[in-house]
């Protein structure tokens, strides 16, 4: 299985690693080269934009942006990936996101033609580079079992939260949960 992944900061340049390791074939785009020439010598395939990743044989792709506008500009701008990804591909956004931002993309992402499920993450830089992160999951249920594997590459507990937007409901909930914990 070919993935496409997007974004390989500190988040996910280590679960990116955790794919190659796992033995899937990786194509990858961050905006720091030096990222992705060290992710292409552990094996990866450097790609030159979001785009040539869409573009690509990916059979899924997963994105890890910092913010709600990130995510929006790689999947819905003039030549975001949901204009040039083929339908069918599976979309896996683990980004740390709004809910409502989630649901508006995973619509347009149907639309096309692709499923899309909303994945974020808990467990900090050192449970991705262990390949431990709880993954808060936001789809259908097939959706869920069909991505499943490939989470499991990268984290160690793997939950479905019901429809799309409420892996990032799970994750605000996570939050809070640890704000008021370390208060």
């Amino acid at each position: 299985m070919h993935i496409g992944f997007i974004g390989l900061g500190n988040m996910g340049a280590p679960m990116a690693r955790n794919l190659l390791k796992a033995g899937y074939t990786l194509s990858v785009f961050d905006l720091n080269t030096q990222v992705m020439e060290a992710l292409a010598q552990a094996g990866a395939l450097s790609a030159e934009s979001p785009t040539a990743i869409a573009r690509g044989n990916a059979d899924v792709i997963i994105t890890m942006l910092p913010a709600a506008p990130h995510v929006r500009s790689v999947y819905l701008g003039d030549d975001g990936l949901i204009q040039n990804v083929r339908p069918g591909v599976l979309l896996i956004d683990s980004s740390t996101i709004d809910p409502h931002s989630a649901r508006d993309v995973a619509a347009v992402a149907a639309q096309h033609g692709n499923p899309m499920l909303d994945a974020p993450v808990s467990g900090g830089t050192g449970g991705a580079a262990a390949g431990t992160l709880t993954f808060m999951v936001g789809g259908s249920r097939e959706h869920f079992e069909r991505a499943r594997p490939i989470l499991e590459a990268m984290g160690k507990n793997i939950i479905h939260c019901g429809d799309t937007g409420n892996g990032q409901v799970a994750k605000v909930a996570n939050n809070m949960l640890l704000g008021i914990s370390m208060i």
